[in-house]
């Protein structure tokens, strides 16, 4: 099985030893985005995977791309161009004080794609998945005409569509909302990951009082119910649930709706986070990994996803290093990491 995945992917420059921004003297660089790190995690899973975004051709869009292949990614199908990489800064945050990012994006070589700029026809010939996320939509409108390239040209092949919604709604700054974008793109979709507030803000549905704000596992079923009557071609809607206990302590699960029942993991507590940026993309990438190698099982599928995505919450930087044993061991234990 082949999986494509899509997006951009950042500098990331984070301070040292959970300092402010106003005490750093210096940052710790690396590269992560959001399917970047999808795809991270199903290469150290043993997945053939290709990575495809577009980078300035200079050294630093160098070293991201020897960055990409020390993990066993594709990088042949990297379009090279533009002006710069984008970068975001963060503040690790630690006990009751929360994380902090900055972005500085305008005008990355990924923002100026153009329609044309990849050729998804051949890129995806021997394909069977392709992940994308409503980040690559949000950036512009050029961004976005690609990946609806991408997308319609994945369906037209019969592809198993995946889609992180992803709302990040101060991302959306060239004059279009998510509601006039992604339902075209989602209702091409085989798996959406989503909950409540992305099916009223991202997904053109409108939702009333018993679901609006309630995040319950009710509103969550009522919530995919709608999402289904929409978008028939999906087959599961998938949520995070997150409790906070602060932001050195909290407890993961998640829920699938499959059209018939709900499906609940099991909650995994994460006492000590040393840093929990692309938790939400192990959790992708683990979820990808499951359902194509788990299709029948959607409960071990979820454990999994969430495992894995608990394991990256002890992991510094953007991705997942936990190898495939070491989340089936988690998944196996009733471990408190």
């Amino acid at each position: 099985m082949k999986v494509v995945t899509f997006g951009e992917i950042l500098l990331r420059l984070v301070t040292e030893d959970n300092k402010r921004f106003i005490q750093a003297n210096k940052f710790n660089a690396s590269f992560g985005g959001g399917e970047a790190n999808v795809a991270v995690s199903l290469a150290n899973f043993g997945m053939q995977v290709d990575y495809v975004t577009r980078i300035p051709n200079n050294d630093i869009g160098d070293s991201c791309i020897k960055s990409l292949r020390r993990y066993g990614i594709g990088t042949q199908n990297i379009a090279r161009g533009g002006n710069r990489l984008g970068i975001y800064f963060l503040e690790t945050g630690a006990v009751n004080r929360g994380s902090k990012v900055v972005y500085d994006r305008d005008n990355s070589s990924f923002a100026s794609l153009a329609s044309g700029m990849i050729d998804w026809e051949e890129i995806l010939k021997d394909a069977d998945w392709f992940h994308w996320s409503g980040l690559s939509a949000a950036i512009s409108q050029g961004a976005n005409d690609v990946l609806t390239e991408g997308v319609k040209e994945a369906f037209k092949r019969g592809i198993t569509i995946s889609c992180d919604i992803n709302l990040r709604e101060n991302l959306w700054n060239y004059g279009k909302t998510p509601n006039e974008v992604l339902p075209e793109l989602l209702e091409m979709c085989d798996i959406l990951v989503g909950n409540e507030y992305d099916a009223e803000h991202a997904m053109g549905i409108e939702i009333d009082d018993s679901i609006r704000g309630k995040f319950s596992k009710e509103s969550f079923v009522q919530a995919s119910q709608l999402m289904m009557n929409k978008y028939p071609k999906a087959k599961k809607i998938i949520t995070g649930r997150r409790l906070s206990h602060n932001a050195s302590d909290n407890t993961l699960s998640s829920l699938m709706y499959n059209g018939k029942e709900l499906i609940e993991s099991r909650p995994f507590e994460i006492t000590h986070i040393v840093d929990r940026v692309g938790g939400g993309d192990a959790f992708m990438g683990g979820l990808v990994y499951a359902l194509i190698n788990y299709p029948n099982e959607d409960r071990y599928c979820l454990d999994f996803a969430t495992a894995a995505s608990s394991l990256k919450h002890t992991i510094p930087g953007d991705v997942n290093m936990s190898t495939l044993e070491e989340v089936k061991t988690l998944v196996a234990s009733k471990a408190v990491l």
